[in-house]
C-alpha cells in the first residue's frame, strides 16, 4: 500500500474514488485489472475504506487525499465518536496537557484527537506500512504536532527519555476468536507487565479494553484506577476505558455514557461500585411503563442503583426491566408504554392486523424467533411485543415505544 501513496493523492484518483464510491468493489476487480495506473484490487480497497469511514470516521471521509488501510485495521480502530469523547474528558480531567503518547497507534484516530488537546503527541506503531498511512493521513488532516515512531509499545516506553502527561494504550487480545472471560495479561502488549514502567515516566494512563472484559477483572489487574468509562454509541457498547493516575488510591468512579454517531453525549450515568452494592431494589408487577437501561448501564452492572435513582420498581432480580405508573422521561435507555398484557393469539392478531411486531424477550422461556413462530407474527411495524418474567409470573406485553 505504501508504494502507491504518491498515486493515491493524484486528483484523477481522488475524483474516481468519489465518483465510484457506491460501486460494488467486487465487480470492479472482476472487470478491470488496473485503474489509473493502480491495481483494481487497491482501488477496491480504498472504495471499501470510504464506505466504512463515512459513518465511523466522517472527518477522514470528508477529507480529500486520505488513504485507507486494510479492512481489519479499519475495523479495529476507534470510531471518531469515541476518540472525540476521549479527548473531551481528558481535557477536563488532566490539568497539564503537554505530552501524550499513543503507544498502540494503529490508524491514528486516537492520536489525532489527542493532538487536539495536548501540545504534542507521539504515535507509536510497530507495523511500518500502517505507520506510514497514519503519518500521511495526519499530515493531510493538518495534525502537525504528532511525532511518529516505528516501534513496539514496550520498546518505546523502555527507551524514551521523556515524561508523559498521558500514556494511551489499546491492547489487543491474543486469541481474537475466544469469547470467554479473559485477563489483561492475555493481551498484547501486556499492560500488567508495562504499568510499573509507564508510571515511572507518565502521570496518567488511559487504557482501552474490549466490552468483553469484566470490569472487576480489569480493576484487579490495573493499578491506580480513578475512573472506568463504559462507552456506547447509539446503544451499542463499544469500549471500556480505564483512567489511572499515578499513586491514586481513592474510590473508583464508573461513568456510563451513550454517544450519538457524531460523538454527542445522549445520556450519562455516574456511580461507584459501593453505591451499587448499597442500593436496594423495590419490586412490582408491570405497570403503565416499562424501562430498559441502555447497553452501557447493563455492562456496568448498575442494576439496583438505576432503579433507585429514577424511583422505578424492578420486575425481577434476573429481569433487567423496570416499571412505573408515571412517565420518567430522562431515563437512560428505552421506554415503552404497556398497551395490553398477556393477549391470547386471537386477540393479538386483532390488535396487529398486519401481524407485524418487534419481538423482544427478557428472562423469558422462549427466544424471540420461537415466540414469533408460536404466535404467527413477523418483524416490522411500530409496536413491540416483550416477553418477560416478574417475581410472580410470566408476561407478554404489547407496547408502544416512547423513546
Amino acid at each position: 500500500m505504501i508504494k502507491f501513496l504518491s498515486l493515491f493523492v493524484q486528483s484523477s484518483v481522488q475524483e474516481y474514488l468519489i465518483e465510484h464510491e457506491h460501486d460494488d468493489e467486487r465487480v470492479i476487480v472482476l472487470k478491470q485489472k488496473e485503474i489509473l495506473g493502480l491495481p483494481s484490487s487497491v482501488i477496491a480497497s480504498q472504495l471499501s475504506g470510504r464506505k466504512t469511514a463515512k459513518t465511523k470516521l466522517p472527518t477522514w471521509y470528508r477529507t480529500t487525499g486520505i488513504v485507507y488501510p486494510p479492512t481489519i485495521n479499519l475495523e479495529q480502530c476507534s470510531s471518531e465518536a469515541t476518540a472525540s469523547f476521549k479527548a473531551t474528558f481528558l481535557k477536563e480531567l488532566i490539568p497539564n496537557r503537554l505530552v501524550a503518547a499513543d503507544v498502540t497507534g494503529g490508524l491514528g484516530v486516537d492520536s489525532y484527537f489527542l493532538s487536539k488537546v495536548f501540545e504534542s503527541a507521539h504515535h507509536v506503531e510497530a507495523n511500518k506500512e500502517l505507520l506510514e498511512i497514519a503519518k500521511h493521513n495526519h499530515k493531510t488532516l493538518g495534525a502537525i504536532s504528532i511525532k511518529h515512531h516505528n516501534d513496539t509499545a514496550e520498546q518505546f516506553i523502555e527507551n524514551s527519555s521523556e515524561t508523559f502527561d498521558l500514556v494511551y494504550i489499546d491492547p489487543s487480545r491474543r486469541d481474537q476468536q475466544s469469547h470467554k472471560v479473559f485477563r489483561l495479561a492475555d493481551c498484547s502488549p501486556d499492560i500488567t507487565a508495562l504499568q510499573s514502567i509507564i508510571f515511572k515516566k507518565g502521570i496518567f494512563l488511559l487504557m482501552k479494553a474490549s466490552p468483553l472484559l469484566d470490569i472487576q477483572q480489569g480493576l484487579r489487574e490495573l493499578e491506580f484506577v480513578k475512573i472506568v468509562f463504559v462507552v456506547s454509541v447509539e446503544n451499542e457498547c463499544k469500549e471500556l476505558l480505564f483512567l489511572a493516575g499515578k499513586n491514586y488510591s481513592g474510590t473508583v468512579q464508573i461513568e456510563v455514557v451513550d454517544l450519538t454517531y457524531s460523538g454527542t453525549v445522549r445520556s450519562s450515568f455516574i456511580f461507584s461500585i459501593e453505591e451499587e452494592q448499597e442500593a436496594a431494589s423495590k419490586w412490582d408487577e408491570p405497570l403503565e411503563y416499562l424501562y430498559e437501561p441502555n447497553a452501557s448501564i447493563m455492562k456496568a452492572g448498575a442494576f439496583k442503583l438505576v432503579g433507585e435513582r429514577y424511583q422505578l420498581n424492578k420486575l425481577s432480580v434476573n429481569t433487567h426491566l423496570y416499571t412505573s405508573l408515571q412517565l420518567i422521561t430522562d431515563f437512560p435507555g428505552r421506554i415503552f408504554r404497556v398497551e395490553n398484557l398477556n393477549p391470547d393469539k386471537k386477540e393479538l392478531h386483532n390488535l396487529l392486523p398486519t401481524k407485524q411486531v418487534n419481538v423482544l424477550t427478557r428472562n423469558y422461556p422462549l427466544r424471540p424467533e420461537e415466540l414469533k413462530k408460536k404466535l404467527n407474527v413477523r418483524d416490522g411495524g411500530d409496536k413491540y411485543l416483550i416477553g418477560f418474567s416478574s417475581e410472580k409470573k410470566k408476561y407478554l406485553g404489547l407496547c408502544s415505544r416512547i423513546q
